[in-house]
């Protein structure tokens, strides 16, 4: 059995949210505060502070495939949302150690490793994560919730927004809908209803071919007007989908605009894949999930009972991913998932990640993570001496990204320690 214990949490729970939030601007500023980049550095920083992904999108089951788990491993992961690492806990009995730079995403992970634990029943564990939109909520959290939370997690989610807003109370409007990329979502939404379109439309077909054929007539044509090409090419206007200045860039790639680049990976979230499979596409277009229809793992009723044994063994740290890495023993970890952090990383930054991969890896251990563009950034930006005790699977990792359904990324890439 993977090693179970009581929650272990950040021992740092009297710091700040402001000291908190030090940390992720270190990870982004990379210019002066007076320069045009460094202004968007700071603004992409101060939106990116509070919640941002109530869920995440990368796929836990292509992560579950690529990294093969087994029993008693110890694997160490951006947290983000938190569906990756609690789908891993309920699919496979290991020790998971997830970190974030974001107090927010910290506050919610132990939320919802609470929840798994604490709630009386799935009803219940359901109606607060998959329907996330009911006033129960809020006496759930009162009742057998709040009472076990600390107390840093606690102030969060008892403070009030900038509307005056209870943050628990996001549960009672559809948490789906909040945070940066919920709203980013919501004006895309109000976008392309100031012309006439309906993106809940998709949702409607039967099949894949009604599913091209809404998306070219309905969708499609929007990417081609002038005014919305011309929105796309500013940075700043993908900012709610997480995208920090220093990734645009990379996500754009060798195409020319990025309005083609967000029309391909549209497409393939609308056509690729069935309706009835993908809750990446009930978020995008829907909003929420579907009724009766596709949950992520963690949220999958014949999960519920193993992920109330394991979840609270799931350790949740307001940390750098390389932080954490240096105060563990050599050869110590088995898997390690980095999302799409490194897109935003200097050469110097990626190096000191990999050194401390390498070192903490035992051999066999598997890295990985996705990119905003379509190849691995690491050749080039790390010392060969490192990069080479990993192998590399191109054409694997090409195939695997093809089917992550979530399709917003342009690279899956799987590495493996060789020892």
């Amino acid at each position: 059995m993977a090693l179970m214990r009581d929650a272990v949490d950040d021992p740092a729970t009297d710091a700040t949210v402001a000291e908190k939030n030090a940390r992720l601007r270190q990870a982004v500023h990379r210019h002066k505060a007076t320069s045009r980049a460094g202004i968007s550095e700071r603004v992409f920083t101060a939106m990116f502070s509070g919640l941002v992904y109530p869920q995440i999108w990368e796929d836990p089951i292509i992560d579950l495939e690529a990294m093969n788990l087994k029993p008693d491993e110890h694997i160490v992961a951006i947290m983000s949302g938190g569906c990756n690492i609690f789908s891993y806990a309920a699919a496979v009995p290991v020790r998971i150690t997830a970190v974030d730079l974001n107090p927010a995403h910290v506050a919610l992970n132990k939320l919802k490793r609470c929840a798994a634990e604490k709630l009386p029943d799935y009803a219940s564990f359901h109606r607060f994560f998959a329907e996330a939109d009911s006033v129960e909520n809020v006496t759930a959290y009162e009742t057998y919730l709040r009472p076990h939370l600390d107390a840093d997690t606690r102030t969060y989610w008892d403070s009030r927004d900038a509307m005056g807003r209870t943050r628990i109370s996001y549960f009672t409007t559809n948490i789906y809908r909040h945070g940066l990329l919920g709203r980013f979502i919501g004006a895309g939404h109000a976008l392309a209803r100031m012309h006439g379109r309906n993106l809940r439309n998709l949702l409607k077909a039967k099949n894949k071919a009604e599913q091209r054929q809404i998306f070219e007539t309905e969708i499609g044509p929007l990417f081609k007007k002038p005014h919305i090409r011309w929105l796309c090419e500013r940075p700043s206007a993908l900012f709610g989908l997480g995208i920090p200045p220093a990734q645009f860039e990379a996500l754009k790639g060798k195409e020319k605009y990025m309005a083609d680049v967000l029309y391909k990976r549209l497409e393939r979230l609308a056509c690729d894949f069935e309706f009835s499979d993908n809750y990446f596409a009930w978020q995008a277009f829907g909003r929420r999930y579907a009724s009766g229809g596709p949950l992520p793992l963690y949220l999958q009723r014949a999960s519920f009972d193993t992920l109330r044994q394991r979840a609270p063994g799931v350790e949740v740290l307001h940390r750098s991913f390389t932080e954490y890495l240096a105060e563990q023993p050599a050869g110590s970890c088995d898997a390690f998932v980095l999302l799409d952090a490194q897109d935003w990383m200097t050469d110097e930054q990626l190096t000191q990640l990999w050194t401390e991969i390498a070192r903490t890896s035992k051999p066999g251990s598997r890295v990985i993570f996705r990119t905003a563009g379509e190849d691995t950034i690491l050749p080039g930006r790390i010392p060969d001496a490192v990069l080479s005790r990993f192998s590399y699977d191109e054409a694997k990792c090409r195939e695997m990204t093809t089917r992550d359904r979530s399709s917003i990324y342009g690279g899956f890439h799987l590495y493996v320690f060789k020892g």
